[in-house]
């Protein structure tokens, strides 16, 4: 018998696909006649629903995708060596020694966005319109350039420069902090053009807002509420709990584990948190940058070996400015290849639909065959 998924719950068609023609069942599977179930499953952080394609779930070859190919253009590329006249006044700079200021012979800029979502000048001049509110929209667009090398990626940088960008990261979110207008420092990276990136020089962001983000405001409200009642962190608990199962983590060091999410709203979506607590990025101990840098580019390489270079998102969940030192909230780094789209069911009802459960995504990734760059070069 098949279910008239269209009638009984309004899905499209094109939605379908992800409940029908399930076979083979195993007998811990909810069925109705000769189908299985997908499952619904709820994030323990956020609350939200996700619907997990537990039968049919796509492999990494299933996905219809472009691979992320750079290719030289340092003539015409305003992050390349040479080009600094092309962006504003740098702000930050790593590793040029003499010189001056916006000449070459760095390995990390931080710059002004030269279109900025925000203006860094001025008041927030706080007001009502009727039962409205609004205010100006001030804050600060920045961009960090990774490397002077077009043609690289903090998958292929060597460990060293991935630290340093995740040090850039830091000494921007702490500078930024000192200024009281602003309550969030969100870092982000767009990879390819399907992620959202419009320069292929690798770089990342940071945006300063003068209000915290909704989606933050969630996960730390909720973690707060959790740890009032438990006393403890739930995303210290998740850790706990995906260490003994094994059958969502990734991989792990001393210091940092990277995760499949149990409700993960996107295939092949990854956590990488630190072990023990710690409740924002920046007041990191010094020696856990070298660590993180290890196990960021460790990720990202099995990304690339799995999914054939995919687009990508990721960004740094960490505590609100002003709330940075506490026991509920635990930072942490989201990545999100971009396999999937979003469309009117996600819009409409909050709910994703994910058709790779996170048990198979995180072995594929676990399993994956990863070679650093230096010694494939030698082959």
């Amino acid at each position: 018998m098949e279910i008239q998924l269209e009638r009984i719950l309004g899905v499209p068609e094109a939605v379908q696909s992800v409940y029908k023609d399930f076979r083979n069942l195993s007998k811990s599977r909810s069925i109705v006649g000769e189908v299985a179930l997908p499952e619904l499953r709820k994030d323990p952080i956020t609350g939200r629903w996700v619907i997990i394609s537990t039968e049919r779930g796509k492999r990494p070859n299933d996905f219809l995708r472009e691979s992320v190919v750079i290719t030289p253009n340092g003539k015409n590329c305003p992050f390349c060596a040479g080009n600094e006249a092309k962006t504003p006044p740098e702000i930050l700079v790593y590793g040029r020694n003499g010189g001056g200021a916006n000449t070459p012979g760095w390995h990390i800029r931080v710059v002004p966005n030269k279109f900025p979502a925000l203006g860094i000048e001025g008041d927030l001049d706080r007001e009502g319109e009727g039962l409205f509110d609004k205010m100006n929209g001030i804050g600060a667009h920045e961009v960090i350039i990774e490397t002077p090398e077009h043609v690289a990626s903090l998958a292929t940088l060597p460990e060293r420069a991935v630290e340093d960008v995740l040090w850039a990261y830091r000494d921007r979110m702490l500078d930024l902090k000192n200024d009281r207008r602003f309550r969030y420092v969100l870092i982000f990276k767009n990879h390819g053009e399907a992620a959202g990136a419009s320069v292929e020089h690798p770089h990342s962001q940071l945006i300063a807002l003068p209000i915290v983000p909704r989606r933050v405001r969630e996960e730390v409200d909720s973690c707060w509420h959790y740890y009032d009642e438990k006393e403890r962190c739930i995303f210290c608990d998740i850790i706990r709990q995906e260490r003994d199962t094994g059958e969502r983590v990734i991989n792990e060091n001393d210091h940092f584990i990277t995760v499949a999410p149990y409700a993960p709203r996107f295939p092949f979506e990854m956590w990488l948190l630190p072990k023990v607590h710690g409740s924002s990025y920046e007041n990191n101990q010094s020696s856990m940058y070298a660590s993180l840098a290890r196990m960021l580019k460790d990720t990202l390489m099995r990304l690339d070996a799995v999914l054939d270079r995919p687009a990508f998102n990721f960004m740094i969940h960490t505590s609100p400015v002003g709330e940075e030192i506490n026991d509920h909230y635990h930072w942490h780094f989201e990545i999100i290849p971009k396999l999937t789209k979003v469309a009117g069911f996600e819009w409409g009802t909050g709910f994703y639909i994910n058709p790779t459960p996170p048990e198979e995504s995180a072995r594929f990734l676990r399993e994956a065959k990863i070679v650093p760059p230096d010694l494939a070069a030698k082959k």
